[in-house]
């Protein structure tokens, strides 16, 4: 059976400072035998498709 995870204020507060200020994205958790190990936090960052073309072509004028 598995262990129950072993969760503390020191991890709930590493967890909720990954996940704050996160517009995209995801946060994993990795637990081995019972224990939070690492936490991995991928961000993504979207731009408008106009916003995206007037970059190109302000790049490519300059």
């Amino acid at each position: 059976m598995a262990k129950p995870v072993e969760l503390d204020e020191a991890w709930l507060d590493r967890i909720a400072d990954q996940v704050n200020g996160l517009e995209y994205g995801s946060v994993l958790i990795t637990v081995h035998d019972g224990r939070i190990v690492q936490i991995d936090r991928t961000e993504r960052k979207r731009f408008e498709a106009a916003a995206a073309r007037q970059q190109g072509t302000a790049a490519a004028q300059g």
